[in-house]
């Protein structure tokens, strides 16, 4: 086999790789229920309180779930935590589900601190993020919200700020 044949070869096998990764790895619908599911969702945050969702219905919403040991989920915090402050006067919202325990979560804040809920979430935060379409599990996962509370865009992986801030003009912040 001559060598450009080779290299030709390898290329389309990193090609359809990708590919496939890809679509495997894409976010997918939402299963019928699993958004009624969140808005009936209520979770302590790191001091214990239970915030139930449905308070900031009504609002556009970045519901991000993380954990404190995913380094894509602390690297995007920042510009959540920025956009938060710019955009809350025009009704936006984040808020961060867990997939970790009150202690972590606690421990991150104080070092790391946010303008915008965090809220604990544990396995049973995984388990409905695969049901918002988050058929791998990966972390960060990402969902927009729109004013009516339905799924505007999900996002699998670190948010580029630019697609988020494009995302929430959009959408009308």
């Amino acid at each position: 086999m001559s060598r450009t044949a080779l290299v030709a070869a390898a290329l389309l096998a990193l090609l359809a790789g990708g590919w496939f990764a890809q679509q495997h790895y894409q976010p997918t619908p939402a299963k019928p229920d699993a958004l009624a599911a969140l808005w009936q969702l209520s979770l302590p945050d790191a001091a214990g309180v239970s915030q139930p969702l449905s308070q900031w219905r009504g609002n556009l919403m970045v519901i991000n779930f993380w954990a404190t040991w995913c380094a894509p989920c602390r690297e995007e915090m920042p510009d959540f935590d920025a956009l938060q402050r710019q955009h809350h006067a025009q009704g936006v919202k984040f808020v961060g589900i867990a997939i970790d325990n009150a202690r972590n979560v606690s421990d991150f804040t104080h070092k790391t601190p946010v303008s915008y809920p965090l809220l604990i979430g544990e396995g049973a935060a995984h388990s409905l993020a695969r049901q918002l379409g988050n058929r791998s599990g990966a972390l960060p996962y990402t969902l927009i919200l729109d004013r009516d509370g339905k799924i505007a865009h999900t996002h699998l992986g670190r948010m580029p700020r630019a697609i988020l801030e494009a995302k929430l003009r959009e959408l009308g912040a």
